[in-house]
């Protein structure tokens, strides 16, 4: 099975991706790690991207493409795969639609992580960092034991400058922007699963479970 995730900033994707690739054992394709290696392994179009990240420019689709689909041309992804961070936009997924189809594959199906958006500003506004050892916490889900400073080392915690609340609003802004195009392009493909993500993670990945056992059942019925 090829599985595409969707879903804007704070609706919990990652979280269900990595679950996802537990529970079916497929490859996870995640664009922000990949991009990533290949910028610090120096891959000729990982230094293409880094020709305009130098100079404070977007990387062109073509680039990302070519850096996503590298990855996905490795064996292992031979027998399904997890896509998660890609297609950001309407050109990529016709270009994943293209490369697919050239190595005799397509997507099975795309979930649409989704969540009310004061939900979105209350998980995404809330997090704080530790400036001495890095660890995670937010105000409302996972509270320090002491307020503004960590339980791990007692530093001070912080809110990142892209974590407030008129940074999160453009980030959501744009995604809808890109993303629209995208998800529309998949319901009209027929293979678009719509999944409610405002529950907790262990609900949320239970709903994922059962959409995907009726899919599965109703290949098996084709």
């Amino acid at each position: 099975m090829n599985l595409v995730l969707v879903g804007p900033p704070g609706a919990g994707k990652g979280t269900q991706a990595e679950r996802l690739k537990e529970e079916l054992g497929l490859p996870l394709v995640v664009t922000g790690e990949i991009f990533r290696q290949a910028l610090k392994e120096g891959t000729p179009v990982g230094l293409e991207a880094k020709e305009y990240m130098d100079k404070g420019e977007l990387v062109p689709d073509e680039i990302v493409e070519r850096i996503i689909f590298e990855r996905m041309g490795e064996g292992d992804t031979g027998e399904g795969f997890i896509l998660d961070g890609f297609p950001r936009n309407l050109h990529q997924a016709e270009a994943l639609d293209g490369y697919l189809k050239s190595v005799g594959d397509k997507v099975d199906v795309v979930l649409d992580i989704e969540a009310p958006e004061g939900l979105l500003m209350r998980r995404l506004t809330g997090r704080r960092v530790c400036r001495s050892c890095g660890v995670n916490f937010h105000v409302a889900f996972n509270p320090p034991r002491v307020e503004g400073l960590c339980d791990s080392c007692g530093g001070e915690l912080y809110q990142r400058d892209d974590d407030n609340e008129e940074t999160v609003r453009n980030r959501l802004r744009v995604y809808q922007a890109d993303t629209a195009p995208v998800i529309d392009h998949y319901r009209l493909k027929g293979i678009l699963v719509e999944i409610d993500g405002s529950d907790e993670q262990g609900q949320v990945f239970e709903r994922i479970v059962r959409e995907l056992e009726k899919l599965r059942a109703h290949v098996g019925e084709e």
